[in-house]
């Protein structure tokens, strides 16, 4: 069986739409009949299983803690369903708990994840960590969300001249309109000047959803919502493509000759 690919989703500041963004593409993945595992690793502050309004008992914690003490039975155990495609490794319910996993662990459930699950997305906080650093490093991709922001534009052109510097090119840049849609001070022209790399995607400021609350509080996924396609035609299909590009050629090729 070949190992399912994973996508790490991660950003220069908070605050700019990533776990939504992750949300969405599970959802996305769901429609393509794609078993998905959303892992929250913004340890002390992360919230998908609380955006999927899914109550959770396991995390990344206990599995350290099982597998460091020789307790670790079943992968299956760790993990909260949502639905029959998608799965979420929610981060610990007490903060003091991301303190005292050791960062090896994150690689080992990782590494056993691409075993069951087409797809895996990792969802981090904004911060260079030992977390965040294995995650970036493991993945198959790397999703880098930005928004028309001068603070978002200027972090993130130090953090892509580091990858640069490192010879790192594995990763996509969308630029999320959608999460402030009244932020314009640049063009797409000048922000990828100052950056100075490609805008691969965009979500639109239509895409900017006022009660999105209430799709939280009801643990709905907006790509999931039926009169998604014809509302958000133009970001239905730019989520649509953001997801296809991180399988393979072929199966890529198969979904563009269904079409």
């Amino acid at each position: 069986m070949a190992k399912g690919k994973t996508m790490c989703i991660f950003s220069a500041k908070g605050g700019v739409g990533k776990t939504i963004t992750a949300i969405n593409l599970a959802g996305i993945y769901e429609l393509l009949e794609k078993k998905v595992l959303l892992v929250d690793l913004d340890l002390s502050n992360g919230g998908i299983a609380n955006a999927l309004n899914r109550p959770f008992e396991k995390t990344l914690y206990q599995f350290a803690d099982d597998y460091n003490n020789h307790r670790y039975k079943n992968f299956q155990d760790y993990i909260t369903k949502y639905d029959d495609y998608i799965d979420i490794l929610p981060c610990p319910k007490d903060p003091r708990q991301a303190n005292k996993i050791d960062s090896k662990y994150v690689e080992l459930f990782l590494e056993k994840a691409s075993n069951y699950y087409d797809i895996v997305l990792i969802d981090t906080n904004h911060t260079i960590n030992e977390m965040n650093l294995i995650a970036l490093d493991k993945a198959d991709s790397i999703l880098f969300v930005l928004t028309n922001d001068p603070l978002d534009i200027k972090n993130m052109k130090s953090l892509l001249s580091i990858f640069k510097e490192n010879h790192i090119t594995k990763y996509k840049i969308v630029l999320n309109n959608s999460r402030d849609p009244f932020k314009n001070y640049f063009s797409l022209y000048d922000i990828k000047t100052i950056i100075k790399a490609n805008i691969d995607y965009t979500l639109s400021s239509s895409f900017f959803i006022k009660n999105i609350d209430s799709y939280l509080l009801n643990g709905e996924i907006i790509t999931l919502q039926k009169r998604m396609p014809s509302l958000f035609n133009k970001d239905y299909s730019t989520l649509m493509t953001m997801a296809l590009d991180i399988l393979d050629n072929t199966e890529k090729e198969e979904k563009k000759n269904e079409k």
